[in-house]
């Protein structure tokens, strides 16, 4: 999907008309048309509102472009499973379970981070050394361990 297509089904979901949107937002009707239309896309500061404004990330917005992932544990991120900003913005950096109102909710090493994991992954019960040997692959790729390595 295009940010077209993503734009038009969040306004529409949400019962608002091109008007609507547009007097909310402070731009004019033939703006949001041209976004729907696939003529231009908003600037980062529209899209960063409308991320907050419709509560999905920008990746969403952006037609998932991008594969996401928490760049603390390694978890697949989609909008329901990032974490929230102090100010209530989506992170697109991080799990709601790693990251909450602006700092890690966990002060842990890499070790008690892959141990901590373990337990929830598909193979963690059945076969916790293969999920042990992926994680010590994966943490020192992530930005949360690069800073530490």
């Amino acid at each position: 999907m295009e940010f077209k297509e993503v734009f038009s089904g969040l306004r529409k979901k949400a019962g608002l008309s091109q008007n609507d949107l547009a007097e909310r937002f402070h731009i004019t009707r033939q703006a949001v048309s041209r976004w729907e239309c696939g003529e231009t896309m908003p600037n980062v500061e529209s899209l960063q509102a409308l991320s907050k404004f419709f509560g999905v990330s920008i990746n969403t917005l952006l037609g998932n472009p991008r594969e996401l992932v928490c760049q603390s544990c390694g978890m697949p991120l989609s909008d329901e499973l990032m974490a929230r900003e102090a100010d209530g913005t989506i992170c697109e950096k991080y799990c709601k379970w790693c990251w909450s109102d602006g700092t890690f909710t966990q002060a842990c090493s890499m070790e008690e981070m892959i141990e901590h994991c373990i337990p929830m992954m598909p193979l963690g019960n059945t076969d916790p050394e293969a999920c042990r040997a992926y994680m010590h692959s994966l943490l020192p790729t992530l930005e949360r361990w690069k800073e530490q390595l």
